[in-house]
């Protein structure tokens, strides 16, 4: 059998998704798949690199610098609905005040990053590992940070505010189109037949853990960081739904306005 490594973020949202090959209930005809965990941003990395993997997660932003080295399977998107990566201080501020400010990012390549750009006012970049950016913002070494996975749901608890909502924000000025954020990809070298079987085991792989939920949340907790069940739940339905069943066009003219309005590769 062929070997076929397919990458994701060790994260409860992406490890969700993949349940389904990891409890052995999908695999993909001729292929052993060989599992590869790394975050967001070093997949990205990886994409652009010497060795990409044949099957990855990574940014929507990621995939529009590739240009045509990989192909969308079109299942297993991560989306925003009025909701996504979150920009928190240790006060409440208009954003206009941030003009200038130096704002922690959890990565020159994410979407995050990509949005950020193009929806605050100029600012200085900081990139850190996104398990820094709140310590980075407590600390002082930045006035403020963008927030991605589960401290969207913990910031407020930990004793930061709010200062924006990306997803709100992209809703507001597109029409109340989503913000898709992350994006699962195949190498374009590859054939066709390999990209259908792919693409087909993805979406079986997403099925089962939406309909196993329980198993699949029990699964997808070991990449949670501490946080317990209920909150893990929550974010993994935030950002596993029908979205992640197929890439319909709702999503395609997001992917539009992020290339042409927010993308200068």
């Amino acid at each position: 059998m062929k070997e076929i490594r397919i990458g994701h973020s060790p994260d409860p949202d992406d490890a969700f998704m993949f349940y389904g090959f990891a409890s052995g209930q999908v695999g993909v005809p001729g292929h052993e798949i060989i599992h590869v965990l790394d975050d967001i941003q070093t997949l990205n990395e990886r994409a652009a690199g010497d060795d990409p993997l044949e099957v990855t997660a990574m940014s929507v932003h990621a995939f529009l610098e590739l240009g045509g080295r990989y192909r969308f399977l079109e299942v297993g998107t991560s989306v925003g609905r009025g909701y996504g990566p979150r920009l928190i201080g240790l006060e409440p501020k208009p954003l206009d005040a941030l003009a200038g400010a130096r704002i922690a990012l959890p990565g020159p390549k994410t979407t995050a990053t990509l949005v950020a750009r193009g929806l605050l006012p100029a600012f200085e970049e900081v990139h850190l590992d996104f398990t820094e950016i709140m310590g980075a913002v407590r600390d002082g070494r930045v006035d403020a940070g963008v927030i991605i996975h589960e401290g969207q749901l913990t910031y407020a608890d930990e004793g930061f505010e709010l200062l924006a909502d990306f997803g709100v924000l992209f809703a507001e000025r597109h029409r109340g189109l989503p913000l898709p954020l992350g994006v699962n990809c195949i190498r374009a070298d590859l054939s066709k037949q390999l990209l259908d079987d792919v693409a087909a085991a993805y979406r079986r792989s997403v099925e089962i853990a939406l309909t196993q939920r329980d198993a699949a949340v029990d699964y997808a907790l070991q990449f949670g960081r501490g946080i317990d069940r209920d909150l893990a739940d929550r974010f993994v339905g935030m950002y596993v739904n029908e979205d992640s069943l197929s890439f319909h066009d709702e999503l395609r003219q997001a992917v539009h306005v992020l290339r042409s309005e927010y993308f200068n590769g």
